[in-house]
């Protein structure tokens, strides 16, 4: 993990690996660079690029109010800039994928691509809730075997995952102290979801309609209450050429390593190219 700093002063931490087209992944709103650890091994040919969000992971604390997309997404720009990247393919998964949309529409230049991971121009209310439900708290598990229990035990819209698989996921997310668990992030995210809950809902359909002329893969969870079917359906029909992948067995969000997706995202890169 290698650090740089944001114009601001922040402290933005990031992973820097392989070799080929650059590929920037961009995580989940409370989430990390780790997101991507189960689609890595089924990459090649590619120069995989994770950062950590300010105040997520291991990049540093900032004010509550720059834990937002256009902020988060000049962090990217910057970033780019540090490392000497022209342009790239953009994966983002939920609010990554916001992320990248507005990189397209503000950076067009500098996006070859766009894959998109269970998000749209539309962010069902009730995905909304349900991160509303648990975001800036601490979980009550006190272990992350606890903890990987009840995820298995209460994770809506998600079959066949192995317990494996659950403690994998909570080890990237929680970190197990002598008190118990605590988030990975700064809690004052909170602060901003709750800002952007109280606001007008902006249409992001330009944001989407930006991404013309450029590779485009989405991948839904069948069960997904983040990206709902009827917004499939809508970028399908703007978009004939988007390459889409609905993941049987998954909600919000997929792991990625599933067959569906990886067969989507090889396509959409090969498109990149």
């Amino acid at each position: 993990m290698t650090r740089f700093t944001a114009p601001d002063g922040t402290q933005i931490a990031y992973t820097d690996e392989g070799e080929g087209l650059p590929l920037i992944a961009l995580s989940g709103l409370t989430r990390n660079g780790r997101d991507f650890d189960f689609l890595a091994p089924h990459l090649s040919g590619v120069r995989l690029i994770r950062p950590d969000y300010r105040g997520r992971g291991l990049s540093g604390l900032a004010a509550w109010e720059t834990y937002a997309v256009p902020q988060e997404s000049g962090d990217v720009v910057a970033l780019m800039d540090h490392l000497g990247i022209e342009k790239a393919a953009f994966l983002g998964t939920s609010r990554g994928g916001l992320n990248a949309m507005l990189l397209a529409a503000t950076q067009s230049a500098r996006v070859i691509g766009v894959c998109l991971n269970d998000v749209g121009p539309v962010v069902e209310r009730a995905g909304l809730e349900a991160i509303d439900s648990y975001i800036g708290r601490n979980p009550k598990a006190r272990t992350l075997d606890e903890a990987a229990e009840i995820r298995a035990q209460t994770a809506k819209g998600f079959a066949g995952v192995p317990h494996a698989r659950w403690r994998e996921e909570v080890e990237r997310n929680y970190i197990e102290t002598p008190e118990g668990l605590r988030i990975n992030y700064d809690p004052a995210l909170r602060d901003s979801f709750l800002a952007s809950m109280a606001a007008d809902t902006p249409d992001l359909w330009p944001l989407f309609d930006a991404l013309a002329g450029k590779p485009l893969a989405v991948i839904r969870g069948e069960n997904s209450d983040v990206l709902s079917a009827a917004t499939l359906a809508e970028m399908q029909a703007r978009r004939p050429d988007l390459i889409a992948a609905v993941v049987p067995d998954r909600a919000h969000i997929p792991f990625l390593d599933e067959p569906e997706a990886v067969d989507a995202i090889t396509r959409w890169l090969e498109a990149c190219r």
